[in-house]
Parts: structure tokens; sequence; C-alpha cells
């Protein structure tokens, strides 16, 4: 592990230095190789899929998904480079030009479960981003993420860079984890968790490096008595049931008290195969188990839904403010202005209007692809891409000014 946390930082060197262009071409090849060796990956993750007992749909690769790693591969490619990229610049009284200047963070240590395609999705944003990356896959994926990662760095060899750019933990030991929070004798810069709740809650405990990604995702969609019946109908199910087991899936409806009686019967018979838990307005409307105080602070990840009837808009936004997790909420509403209010008042990171939760991922956004959700307040924000993955440092150039 320290040996990789070494090689990880001369790639980071070699990393900063290299042009954008190269950087691209390797993320093309990349992309090339996990094309080309497709079959030898849907081989290794049916083994992962036998030895798996639950998350399967997360785990699972066929065809069109390997075709969509690829796809996302060579859309991070075409991103404009924000390595180098000058976000800011003025002169001071005395003459001294100043240039906010974005720089690579360095090495990124990436702890992640069952989704294979993070594998991809990461090394092509660390590489877009000019970053050298860890990777540890969870046990569950192992198989499918080494093969993965093969394609990658035989993607990297094509261009000249180094190998060790992109490395994966080859074990599923629980310790090589313990070692990277540790930071691997200074080598790590960023440890980004991506998984369950008792991965994040471990890594965000025993980090000894900053980290970067968010505990649950207890996301909502407020239903506004405005609400386009087959429009709340529509969204609510898509952000409910298109795949439940993602962090951007609803997992509490909201929904005014007034407009309850005549919207929830829809949106309940949009549902179908969602078990529903409410309180007693919502299920004297539509039957349906109580709700507890426990449902309202659950993320599922299940075709679960709990269901609360709310007295407006600010009683919806207090709730979310309560029990939300900061990551992703949703209004569905015709009235502007209310619309509007809730962008601007509730403190998450993606609030939507009009549209599902499910969109709450970096592809969704045109980032190409994410590397994970950060839900906390500094540094970075929402769906994590390239430009969410470098830092900055300042440029001054002078004629001679001495301060007095």
């Amino acid at each position: 592990m320290l040996q990789m946390g070494r090689a990880a930082r001369r790639a980071a060197e070699a990393l900063r230095s290299a042009p954008a262009e190269q950087r691209s071409n390797a993320i093309r090849a990349m992309a090339k190789h996990v094309r080309s060796r497709a079959s030898q990956i849907l081989a290794a993750n049916a083994e992962d899929v036998a030895n798996a007992t639950n998350m399967v749909d997360r785990l699972m690769l066929n065809p069109d998904r390997v075709e969509g790693i690829t796809t996302a591969l060579e859309e991070v490619a075409a991103l404009p480079d924000p390595v180098g990229k000058v976000t800011e610049s003025w002169t001071r009284p005395n003459g001294l030009e100043i240039s906010r200047v974005r720089t690579p963070i360095g090495v990124i240590g990436m702890v992640y479960e069952s989704r294979p395609n993070v594998t991809a999705d990461a090394a092509a944003i660390c590489m877009r981003s000019g970053n050298a990356i860890i990777l540890r896959s969870g046990s569950e994926a192992l198989r499918s993420a080494v093969a993965i990662h093969a394609a990658l760095a035989a993607g990297l060899q094509d261009i000249g860079l180094p190998s060790s750019a992109v490395q994966i933990v080859p074990t599923a030991d629980r310790h090589a984890v313990g070692l990277m929070l540790q930071g691997l004798g200074g080598a790590i810069d960023l440890i980004i968790p991506r998984g369950g709740k008792t991965l994040v809650e471990r890594v965000t405990k025993e980090a000894r490096v900053p980290v970067l990604g968010h505990l649950e995702g207890v996301c909502h969609t407020y239903v506004h008595a405005s609400a386009d019946p087959e429009m709340a109908a529509s969204i609510v199910r898509n952000a409910k049931l298109r795949r439940v087991s993602v962090c951007g899936s609803t997992e509490t409806l909201l929904i005014d008290r007034e407009a309850a009686p005549a919207l929830l019967p829809q949106i309940a018979d949009a549902l179908d195969g969602c078990e529903l838990r409410g309180d007693e307005t919502a299920a004297a409307i539509v039957p349906m188990p109580p709700a507890t105080e426990a449902d309202w602070h659950t993320e599922y990840l299940a075709p679960i839904l709990a269901v609360k009837t709310v007295g407006g808009i600010e009683d919806a936004i207090a709730h979310i403010a309560r029990y939300g997790t900061g990551h992703t909420e949703a209004i569905v509403a015709e009235d502007t202005e209310a619309a509007e209010h809730f962008l601007s008042e509730v403190d998450s990171a993606i609030v939507i209007w009009n549209a599902s939760t499910q969109y709450a991922d970096g592809g969704e956004f045109g980032f190409g692809a994410e590397i994970g959700i950060a839900t906390g307040k500094l540094h970075a924000r929402g769906p994590v891409g390239p430009e969410q993955l470098t830092s900055f440092k300042y440029q001054v150039r002078g004629s001679g000014q001495v301060r007095p």
C-alpha cells in the first residue's frame, strides 16, 4: 500500500505537467479498451453477481451498461479541461496582476462498494482534472473492478502516461481501507467514499485526510397544491421507482394537505409495486400502513415510500430541514413564485423544480460522469465532476514592486 502511495504521488506530478490533449487521449484510449474487453468484464461481473447477497442491481453489468461506461468515458474526454483555467483576475493599485488558477488536488483515494462503473468514472474524472487515483472496490464488486481497471491501465500505457496514475487495491482486506484513511504516509490528499452508511461513517470517523462525500440520500419530492396531477404522478413514480437503489431516489413524498384528496390517489396509482407508509391524513385518503418517526429519517433504497401531508410550502421546507440529509429535493408546482421560493430556501446540494430527483448525478448535469455527490458545504457541493476535483493557486505578476 505504501508503494502504491509513492507511485501515485510520482504519477500525480507527471499528470500535473501533462498537456490537456494527452490526458484527453488517455481517457479515449481507456474507453477503447473497455469496449474491446467487454466480454472479459462481463465474465468477471457474472462471478461477482453469482456471489452477491444484496444490491444486485447496483452490481450487475450487461452489454448496455458496459457501453454506458465507455460512453461516459468519451463524454469526460470531451469536457473542457479545468487545469490551468483562470477563474478570476485583477490588477491592484500598485500594478500587481493577480490571477486565481485551477490546479489538480494531487492524489485521490476512492473507497466504494457495489457499483463497478465507479471504477471507470472515477479514473476518467481524475485524469480530466490531472489527479492520480487509488481505487479500493468493495469485495462484492472486486472482480468486475479489477477487469475494468485492466482496461484503463492499458489505455494509459497506449498514450505514454504512467499506469500508476490509476491504481486499484487488489485485495478486499479491510485493513487496506484503514491504511488509505491514514493517508499512506502523506501520499493521499483527499478521500472520497461512495457506498452505504456504514462505509461512509467509518471513513468519516477514521480518516486523517480530508473527506468529500455524503452519508445518506434521504431525498424528498414535494407536490405543491398547484401541481399538474399527471406531471406529479409521472415525476413521483420516476423519482421513486426508476432505480430504487440510487442515492437520488426519492424516499419521502410531501404533499399539500388541501390538495392531497385530489392528487394523492393518482400518484398512488402510478406507484404500483411500491409500499406506501403515510401519516394519518394520507392513510385516510389512500389506505396504507402508518408511518413512524423513523420513516422520515430512512433511506430505504427499496420500493418503499414515506408519505406526509404538509400545511403548505413552509411546512414542507421545515420538514426537509429537519429530516433531510442535504442531498436532493424536488418540488412539483405550476406556481412559479412557490417554486422559486422552494429553490431559494431549501438548503440542499441539489434542488429541482418539475423534474425527477433521479437526475441527481453528474452525467445528467453534463459532467460526463461523477465521482459522488458532496453534501458538505466546503470546497465542492452536489455532483463531483472534474472541476470539483481541482483546487486553485494564485499567480502574481509584478514589475519590480517591493512592499513598503
